[in-house]
């Protein structure tokens, strides 16, 4: 990551005496940390998906909804905070549009989060409070990251006779590419319905877009992130 090769290579200057290694380590944090920079490369990541609205998509069998990540907030409630509430609402639309019968959340849970709830139990909560019939939600099995998600869905819409089933899959736009091909690769027939774009449309190109900021640095990190996870994908996929 941006911020660890900068850490190595001043380490590296200042063990072995050479200003220039120092140097590329903050020449590349600096430029890393612009929104010039990482708004290029995360509209790369993110493209070719376009945000679209529910009446444009077909029909399918189910609405998958990937877990995104939460906060539990301090409290003896332990109540889920959101880290972005797209992927729900984007899940939300689809099904209320009768795109598909089905509207399925992804049991994410995290080892470090031990205590908490798989995260599409929370959010089964919240879609029966928005009027989603109990009986037409699934959450599928607990999963910790995309691949695993992909068998516990499966694994969810076999007892409806759903298994290999066409699916309206909702996620970040930045995931979205990983995310098809692992569900594709599962047997699934992926329609993708991707939300949570994080570079504005409508945003123009100022002075502040080349000074460095720790908001930019973060979604570099997250678009290198998962170009990381492709490339493991794809090698894996080589292989095997």
């Amino acid at each position: 990551m941006p911020t660890g090769l900068t850490l190595l290579l001043v380490a590296l200057g200042l063990m072995l005496n050479r200003k220039k290694l120092i140097a590329s380590g903050l020449i590349l944090l600096c430029v890393c940390s612009t929104d010039v920079f990482s708004d290029r490369l995360m509209s790369w990541v993110e493209s070719p998906f376009q945000r679209i609205c529910a009446s444009e998509v077909g029909q399918a069998e189910a609405v998958v909804v990937l877990s995104g990540g939460r906060v539990v907030a301090p409290g003896p409630s332990a109540i889920s905070e959101w880290t972005d509430a797209d992927r729900f609402f984007g899940g939300i639309e689809l099904y209320k549009a009768g795109r598909a019968p089905w509207l399925v959340f992804t049991g994410g849970w995290v080892p470090w989060e031990g205590r908490a709830r798989p995260e599409g139990e929370v959010l089964k909560t919240y879609a029966e409070q928005l009027g989603v019939p109990s009986k037409q939600i699934l959450v599928s099995g607990v999963s910790q990251n995309t691949a695993e998600e992909a068998l516990t869905v499966k694994e969810a819409l076999a007892p409806i006779g759903a298994r290999g089933t066409k699916i309206l899959l909702v996620t970040s736009a930045f995931h979205m590419n990983r995310a098809k091909t692992l569900f594709e690769n599962a047997g699934f027939e992926v329609v993708p319905f991707a939300v949570d774009f994080k570079v504005s449309q409508a945003k123009e190109l100022s002075v502040i877009d080349f000074m460095p900021n720790v908001d930019a640095l973060k979604e570099t990190e997250t678009a290198w992130r998962e170009l990381y996870g492709r490339d493991l994908e794809g090698r894996l996929k080589s292989r095997g």
